[in-house]
């Protein structure tokens, strides 16, 4: 039996979600399966895989062969470079505790870089945010003083009509005090 290691699609419409399974060449993707060993989701920043390492180290060492994808998830996972440093162990290159150091300090540097890329994605939301604020700011600003404009244009005239008033008031009381005094 010809087995593969293969994604099968899970998830809703345009939110794919997919499980990491051993399955025979000739089964349907979504079909039946000989083994689940993790999940795998391309939707977060960077992609969330959570894998079964001794399950996958042991289908891929007996000759189960992944799909490009899951080979690509297999090497990001390390899967690939403990099966090179197990059969550096095999050969006499290096003992079992040197190949476990050498897998560990690859492991750590790739978790730092998983984290760099996890905050820098924070702080460019974090800097846009910011960005948005002030952009808003701005806009208020240059709105308040509209209105604030429009407003002591309307007392102004208010203020101009008002006088022009009490003007015509003032000549009018005029006129009507010129006749009677002749």
């Amino acid at each position: 039996m010809a087995t593969k290691i293969r994604l099968q699609r899970g998830g809703r419409k345009n939110y794919a979600f997919y499980s990491i399974v051993i399955a025979d060449v000739n089964a349907p993707r979504d079909g039946k399966f000989t083994e689940k060993i993790g999940t795998y989701n391309p939707n977060t920043n960077p992609a969330t895989v959570d894998l079964n390492f001794d399950r996958a180290l042991y289908w891929v060492e007996t000759g189960a062969q992944p799909t490009d994808t899951v080979r690509n998830i297999l090497k990001g996972e390390g899967v690939y470079l403990m099966k090179h440093l197990r059969g550096g162990v095999k050969k006499g290159a290096f003992d079992e505790a040197a190949a476990q150091t050498k897998f560990d300090a690859w492991k750590t540097a790739k978790a730092q870089s998983n984290d760099a890329i996890r905050e820098a994605d924070v702080k460019a939301k974090k800097d846009a945010a910011a960005a948005n604020l002030e952009a808003e700011k701005k806009v208020n600003e240059a709105i308040a003083k509209k209105v604030a404009d429009k407003k002591a244009a309307a007392a102004a005239a208010k203020a101009e009509a008002e006088a022009a008033e009490a003007a015509e008031e003032t000549a009018a009381e005029a006129t009507e005090e010129a006749p009677a005094e002749a």
